[in-house]
């Protein structure tokens, strides 16, 4: 990727935001948030290409989490922004096309399957 942007992440996991942030963060700012109920006021103030949404974040969960900022795009208070959700197994593939999410990766992390993932959902010019 040879784009920059900032990219939102919610999880409460370290290890997965060192995962993301080693992936991406050498063309993009990861800035992180432990709780889905945090994602809406972080787009506000980050303004990001990209949010990553772990499947079990916090007090809010990836898949709640990815409707409401549709719902809230939608609404007109918050900007559209593409939404990858990160799913604990294949299994979960299910819930992630209730989310609304626009893609969805499972883990255990493949860098190259992260990196390919973020650039086809991020603008071009960000």
């Amino acid at each position: 990727m040879t784009s920059s942007g900032n990219v939102l992440l919610a999880t409460d996991a370290d290890w997965l935001f060192n995962d993301v942030a080693a992936a991406l963060g050498g063309s993009h700012d990861v800035y992180r948030v432990r709780e889905g109920s945090a994602v809406t006021g972080a787009i506000s103030e980050v303004d990001p290409s990209l949010v990553i949404l772990d499947l079990q974040i916090g007090n809010m969960g990836g898949v709640a989490t990815s409707l409401l900022i549709k719902q809230e795009s939608r609404a007109g208070r918050l900007p559209e922004v593409p939404v990858l959700l990160l799913l604990d197994r294949e299994a979960d593939e299910f819930l992630a096309t209730e989310s609304d999410a626009d893609a969805w990766v499972v883990k255990p992390l493949n860098t190259l399957a992260l990196r390919r993932a973020a650039s086809q959902l991020m603008p071009a010019n960000s």
